[in-house]
């Protein structure tokens, strides 16, 4: 297709999908017939020039909020009935359910913000409606995870997020865990790493998941920075999560390990500072993560799943007999 034919197609879908145009009409004032209308939209929609995303509606479960907000001094909770959805599907309306918040937050002033990496963070981006909040800034604030999946990625999710939001992104060129402390020290030395890394200092919310220290599942074991040995080490240390590439147990208390000096990116007292850190996380095996998240005051905001919250709950409880 020319560029001229791809502009007849946006500007036929939007006489129809924006002002409410009747096809008739539509064909009326480009001269075409009403027939040749009805193929352009069909066209604008197989060519991408038109996406239709379809709002499921969002049902929460607002005793869980309540209880969760109240156990953890948490500022904001949404909690997901998740009811018979499965995996895939519970990410993409967590992620929804999170870009509404998102989008409600830089509305009312949060427009220097701090993105991690991770899937719930993808699909939260994803969700996003198009905006023109042009004093928006994004920064990336720990290193490239190098993913299988580059799409989950902190470098990727900054520019997709600040394309959403209209605003600018800055990312940070080098990789979530180096070789040792000196190479490290040297990386936040870096002209660019130091300034993104100063800057977070200022950010107004940060978007964070929140993984699980699990030999099974950890996404730094499918990222090849480390062995199945060094997590199933930290876990019998007690480690159940991390933030950011902080690891802590289940009562918040962070772990003192080599890895912690290897982690390019925020340190732990300059996220705590920030006033708004939305964690984005779900499923029954994230439950200890997000609890210990909480109680380290990595996370002030949280959004998640019915599950993860009833065994958060439960779990908070048996630490309180």
């Amino acid at each position: 297709m020319d560029d001229q034919h791809i502009e007849l197609l946006a500007q036929v879908a939007s006489f129809y999908f924006e002002q409410n145009l009747k096809q008739d009409e539509i064909a009326a004032r480009i001269g075409y017939s009403r027939s040749m209308v009805s193929r352009f939209l069909a066209e604008a929609y197989e060519k991408g020039v038109v996406e239709v995303r379809i709002n499921y509606p969002l049902l929460r479960c607002l005793d869980l909020e309540e209880a969760l907000q109240q156990a953890l001094n948490l500022r904001i909770v949404r909690v997901l009935s998740r009811g018979s959805l499965g995996q895939n599907q519970m990410l993409r309306k967590l992620g929804s359910m999170a870009a509404r918040l998102v989008e409600e937050l830089v509305s009312q002033g949060s427009k220097k913000i701090g993105v991690a990496w991770g899937t719930a963070l993808w699909e939260m981006i994803s969700a996003l409606r198009k905006s023109n909040f042009l004093d928006t800034r994004v920064y990336q604030v720990i290193g490239s995870s190098g993913s299988v999946n580059p799409e989950i990625d902190g470098p990727n999710l900054a520019r997709h997020l600040a394309e959403a939001l209209g605003g600018q992104y800055f990312t940070i060129p080098a990789p979530l865990i180096v070789d040792n402390p000196t190479t490290r020290e040297a990386l936040m030395r870096d002209p660019t790493v130091a300034r993104i890394m100063q800057e977070t200092g200022n950010i107004d919310l940060a978007l964070v998941g929140i993984g699980a220290i699990d030999p099974d599942t950890s996404i730094w074991i499918q990222s090849g920075y480390l062995t199945q040995e060094q997590v199933a080490s930290l876990a019998a240390q007690g480690a159940v999560g991390e933030v950011c590439g902080i690891i802590f147990d289940r009562m918040g208390n962070l772990q003192d390990n080599p890895i912690q000096n290897r982690v390019v990116g925020i340190v732990y007292d300059d996220l705590k500072r920030i006033p708004l850190k939305l964690g984005i996380s779900a499923g029954g095996m994230k439950t200890l993560p997000i609890l210990g998240a909480c109680r380290a005051g990595l996370i002030n905001c949280l959004v998640t799943d019915e599950c993860a919250a009833l065994g958060i709950l439960e779990a908070f409880r048996e630490d309180w007999k």
